[in-house]
């Protein structure tokens, strides 16, 4: 497998059609709107976090628009999580996706950039 070496520059833009969560259900039970999340978004790089977005609050279509950079050595694969914020316990995990490095720098081309998902 094709390993990257380099600098990653990531942009999150948005996340759309969020589920709720077990969690956010059964607190809607007791107050209207609990449907809706307060999600961010988590990325790593071979399961070490490199970067994490700000929370937004009461929406399953939250735009970020936010930027990290990490210096990859020997890189398998990127990792983006969606988390819904929980005032107690641990954070609900809600979507991911895992994105390759060799299948991003296949498709890359020229620019050296690749934008998706």
């Amino acid at each position: 497998a094709m390993k990257f070496n380099g600098y990653l520059k990531v942009r999150v833009g948005e996340a759309v059609g969020l589920q709720p969560t077990r969690w956010s259900l059964r607190h809607s039970l007791f107050r209207k709107g609990y449907q809706l999340l307060d999600p961010y978004v988590t990325v790593s790089v071979d399961q070490v976090r490199v970067g994490q977005t700000s929370t937004k609050q009461k929406t399953n279509k939250p735009t970020y628009n936010e930027e990290f950079s990490a210096t990859v050595t020997d890189g398998h694969q990127i990792e983006l999580s969606v988390f819904h914020d929980t005032p107690i316990g641990y954070d609900d995990f809600v979507a991911n996706c895992t994105l390759h490095f060799q299948d991003l720098l296949r498709s890359a081309g020229p620019s050296n950039s690749f934008e998706g998902w």
